[in-house]
């Protein structure tokens, strides 16, 4: 396997605090690539305001953010051999990926596009032409076959290397330490209060699983400009004694809270590859998702999570009473996941990431790119 130890390499992304799917994978792998001896530099596409008072300002804020941004990307190109930019879809992509990439470019450093928006057809169809000239000076890399398929419908080359999942945090408890109450299941869903992530649907599943079990409970673990709007619904809906709203949660009390769940619900309307549901499937809890984007290529229906049309709370709820009733499927369910996870370990991505490093390194080399 090729190794990169002695790599000097800008890492661009967010990172925690909030916590959240791109956010988690940014640190997680700096870290995993600093284990591996590579020098690794984060440039942090959000990193605090200053001065603090700043953020109480939409539009200022920006520039705020952008300007320094825009320095540390200039310099950290200063020493580096390579560029991995983290990137998404709409202003994100605007704001901070095409700078990074465009940066890059100037100081003759080569460039991976780490492309993981679950709208990438949606935001390619409204802006590609504004996309594909910073797409041409950079190597396209995305998690999934998915985001493979959209980028080759607008004849773009992209590299797959799946999200990476720590089995060091996220696993199944042991039987003896996972009590359950036949009649209160816990009921878990972890994504951000958003319209995108459609929490409505859940909510609405969650309110016909309690006419079967009255004591069934409901936490949400995620944050978002709709938190407000959903506690009202859960209280007109006289849930409020079932729902808990955790908000964010750091990687250690995400995976004590998938754990104590008996399954995990993911009802978005959108989706590429979510870490959450690999992070349910390596606690050992089974999943009942959308079948939206990315998510029927990284799980298969009724194998290793039970599919739902989007926005049928009926639908979802039917999966969940089926699981709850069926503990033989929920078992071939949990069991399939766990094979399913080894896929997603770091010493199984390794060799595709390095692999597509060197490559990118060797053509960078034969162009005259400025390389040590």
């Amino acid at each position: 396997m090729t190794e990169m130890r002695g790599l000097r390499l800008t890492l661009v992304g967010p990172l925690p605090p909030p916590s959240g799917g791109m956010a988690n994978q940014t640190r997680q792998l700096g870290e995993l690539l600093h284990g591996e001896g590579v020098t690794v530099e984060v440039v942090q596409v959000n990193a605090p305001y200053a001065p603090r008072w700043i953020a109480g300002l939409p539009g200022v804020r920006a520039l705020f953010r952008l300007a320094p941004y825009l320095v540390r990307l200039w310099r950290a190109a200063g020493h580096s051999q390579l560029f991995h930019v983290m990137a998404n879809s709409g202003w994100s992509w605007h704001l901070f990926a095409a700078p990074a990439v465009w940066i890059a470019h100037l100081r003759g450093i080569p460039v991976i596009v780490n492309y993981r928006g679950g709208e990438a057809a949606a935001f390619f169809a409204r802006s590609f032409t504004w996309v594909k000239p910073t797409l041409k000076r950079a190597t396209v890399m995305v998690p999934s076959t998915f985001l493979e398929l959209i980028f080759k419908e607008y004849g773009e080359v992209a590299h797959i290397v799946p999200n990476i999942i720590d089995l060091s945090r996220f696993h199944a408890a042991p039987l003896a330490e996972r009590p359950r109450l036949k009649d209160a299941p816990h009921i878990v869903v972890a994504r951000n209060l958003e319209p995108i992530y459609d929490m409505a649907t859940a909510l609405q599943a969650f309110a016909i699983i309690r006419r079967r079990f009255p004591a069934a409970r409901l936490s949400i673990a995620g944050s978002g400009p709709q938190r407000e709007t959903l506690e009202r619904a859960v209280e007109q809906m006289q849930l409020s004694n079932a729902v808990r709203f955790t908000g964010r949660l750091e990687n250690i009390h995400m995976a004590a809270l998938y754990r104590d769940a008996d399954i995990v619900l993911n009802p978005s309307l959108a989706d590429n590859m979510p870490i959450s549901i690999l992070e349910a499937l390596a606690s050992g809890v089974p999943v009942v998702s959308t079948n939206v984007g990315g998510i029927p290529h990284l799980v298969k229906h009724r194998c290793t999570a039970i599919l739902v049309p989007p926005q049928n709370p009926e639908a979802m709820a039917e999966a969940v009473l089926e699981l709850l009733d069926n503990s033989a499927l929920t078992k071939e369910m949990v069991t399939a996941g766990h094979d399913l996870i080894q896929r997603y370990t770091w010493p199984a991505i390794k060799p595709s990431l390095f692999a597509l490093y060197a490559e990118v390194l060797r053509r960078a080399v034969a162009s005259g790119s400025r390389q040590q």
